[in-house]
């Protein structure tokens, strides 16, 4: 008789197969009823005999707690962005680029595919299983979101075949199907909730929730796309990558094609655009990738993009509607931005209610008026905007629109900032902003509040707990542990963590402020001119911040805005008078790293990226992103990519994270 350890492996199995032929191979080998049949029958085992649970079961897709808000992974290789070409010219000078670059007359190898209109994620198998999952982020740095993406059934859990590698990275897109976007709608109408504006939203919006349960109801989908780092496997070309990671389980699009020349990659992009429209999911347009690794590796990458892919745009799609009225909403850093309310209108998929006008300078240049027939398209297939207006069908009686010189929300008088096009409100307490402002403020490099994360400050702001950014030293136990997801022991650490923010330094407390133009940098200026001193900055001149280095008009004048401000300052005042102590920052007195130039590339076991960012500069030095003449050192951790061979080439000095660290202590 099969004992239950060998049944539970078998079903294991047994699912993983079916899963792989309805997925991967688009060719289901038994009917969903038989399916199920087998699935229940795992889970009942696993029930019975809970010590035969694996994490790559696929039962245990879902079952993880809620989280009270996302940690961050970083990519051992950063997820580049590409490079566009918004025209068939520009893809053919492309090519053109290419050949020179790699010194040929010769027709280069592509592989083609279309560009998904969803959210690009990374995953990392250990020996063959998922570990974790993360989005793209920054292209260094994304949210860890890999509960939400074990949910995803055509993902899988544990990789098939005999010749799995030690580590595989691999990056691929999670989107929505069209017919299950329209499904899913139909499903938050009929239980009140608020639809989606589009298929890449809905498949955003539902990798960021922080319950799995809410992600594992979504009709999520994947196709996989390239590699991130790899241990115990290596491919000669992008072709061989695609059609051995097919092999173990990972889905691919199928219309992806290996193509030879220039003319081939026109030929490829306008015909995937003759038929986006029939395609089941949405595409903005076409990626072109050199096929061969070595090849890849000859023409290197900018900093943010390969210089051996592009990414072809569709041009947008454009309708007539008219516009109904003009609405004035307030953003999370003050900003007024007009958005026009438009006669509903269907475009590339989506019915479109909302286009943005930008600024009032935008309003005048174009003549838009409400009641104007308009031209519409979608920039990128994603944010619709006015093109022009149809003068020939306006109504005479029309009237130019002026947006108002107070703000919408708090009745504030707005400022519109010499030189910019935007109007903003500057009172950092309007209801419209303060969500994002205390975000902000408690923030990693701003207050460093654990706990206090984007779900519990919008619960806390819309049960009136938060007003304005000073209330958040006000906060009680018995009010938090009440909110849901949070209880009695996190309201507790939440206290503490806030209690704990309240000894800080001047620069991290003024960038926290979130005034305009005053990032990290120009804090830690301000910070070393008026000695810490919060009283004599809030009594500053424009003319004593002009004559600091570094601090222009622009910044003077946002400073001096903020500060004219009652609110603002009633602000800052009550946070000093709830305990907020300020100290300035010490350096080291020997300015061991004056006029050198550090590279960070890699993951560093030891030390954060941002700590070992300011142990540089309080040392005197400076950090950049990218490598060049002016670099003195490149600090390699762990999976050091492309840059450690250029700073090879550069003859760069090339530091371990051992040797940083002994260099700073």
């Amino acid at each position: 008789m099969n004992s239950p350890a060998n049944r539970a492996k078998e079903l294991r199995e047994l699912i993983e197969q079916h899963n792989y032929n309805y997925y991967i191979l688009d060719a289901p080998s038994v009917s969903d009823g038989e399916y199920d049949e087998l699935f229940k029958e795992l889970e009942a085992l696993e029930v019975k005999h809970p010590q035969l649970i694996t994490a790559e079961s696929p039962t245990q897709r879902i079952g993880a707690k809620p989280l009270t808000e996302f940690s961050t992974i970083q990519h051992r290789l950063p997820m580049l962005s590409l490079a566009n070409a918004m025209n068939t010219e520009e893809i053919l000078a492309f090519d053109e680029r290419i050949k020179k670059r790699l010194d040929t007359e010769n027709n280069i190898e592509y592989m083609a595919e279309p560009k998904l209109d969803g959210l690009g994620v990374e995953l990392v198998y250990d020996q063959g299983i998922m570990i974790s999952g993360s989005t793209r982020g920054d292209g260094f740095t994304g949210e860890d979101i890999t509960q939400n993406l074990r949910t995803i059934r055509s993902l899988p859990l544990k990789l098939q075949g005999k010749n799995i590698p030690a580590l595989l990275e691999v990056r691929g897109e999670v989107f929505i199907k069209k017919d299950d976007f329209i499904s899913l709608n139909k499903i938050q109408e009929k239980e009140d909730k608020p639809t989606f504006a589009n298929p890449r939203n809905a498949a955003a919006g539902s990798l960021r929730q922080l319950n799995p349960m809410v992600t594992a109801n979504r009709p999520l989908s994947i196709y996989f796309y390239d590699a991130g780092a790899l241990e115990g496997i290596s491919f000669d070309t992008h072709e061989i990558f695609l059609s051995t990671i097919k092999t173990m389980g990972l889905p691919v699009n199928p219309f992806i094609e290996k193509i030879s020349g220039g003319n081939k990659l026109v030929v490829y992009h306008e015909k995937l655009d003759s038929k986006r429209n029939d395609l089941p999911y949405e595409i903005d347009g076409t990626v072109f990738k050199v096929n061969q690794y070595t090849k890849r590796e000859q023409l290197g990458a900018r900093s943010r993009s390969p210089r051996w892919a592009i990414a072809g745009k569709f041009k947008a799609q454009q309708v007539t509607t008219i516009i109904k009225d003009i609405d004035i909403q307030v953003g999370r850093t003050g900003a007024l931005t007009p958005v026009a309310k438009l006669e509903p209108v269907y475009i590339s998929g989506v019915t479109i209610t909302n286009a943005t006008l930008h600024n009032q300078d935008e309003i005048n240049r174009k003549d838009i008026r409400i009641g104007d027939t308009v031209l519409i398209e979608r920039s990128g297939d994603v944010i619709p905007k006015v093109v022009q207006v149809i003068l020939e069908k306006r109504p005479k009686h029309l009237t130019p629109f002026i947006i108002g010189q107070n703000c919408p929300v708090c009745n504030h008088k707005s400022f519109k900032p010499d030189g910019e096009a935007v109007t903003r409100c500057i009172n950092i307490s309007c209801p419209a902003q303060v969500k994002g402002r205390i975000q902000h403020f408690v923030s990693k490099m701003a207050m460093d509040i654990d706990g206090l994360g984007e779900k519990i400050v919008d619960q806390l702001v819309e049960a009136g707990f938060l007003r304005t950014i000073d209330d958040i030293y006000t906060l009680e136990n018995q009010p938090l542990a009440d909110l849901e997801g949070l209880g009695e022991k996190s309201a507790e650490n939440l206290i503490q963590s806030i209690n704990h923010s309240k000894k800080t330094n001047f620069s991290r407390f003024i960038y926290a402020l979130g005034i305009r133009n005053v990032g990290e940098h120009t804090a830690k200026i301000l910070e070393a001119n008026f000695d810490g001193n919060i009283k004599r900055f809030q009594q500053t001149t424009a003319e004593e911040l002009e004559n600091i280095d570094e601090i222009g008009p622009i910044v003077s004048q946002s400073v001096i805005k903020f500060w004219d401000d009652k609110k603002n300052k009633t602000m800052v005042n009550n946070c000093l008078k709830k305990g907020i102590t300020l100290t300035i920052a010490k350096k080291k007195k020997t300015q061991t790293f004056s006029d050198q130039v550090f590279v960070f590339t890699g993951t560093l076991k030891k030390l954060p990226r941002h700590s070992a960012k300011l142990a540089v500069e309080n040392l005197g030095g400076k950090v950049t992103n990218s490598l060049s003449q002016k670099t003195t050192y490149l600090v390699a951790g762990g999976s050091a990519g492309s840059k450690l061979k250029k700073a090879q080439t550069l003859g760069i000095k090339v530091l371990s994270e051992e040797e940083f660290l002994t260099m700073i202590n």
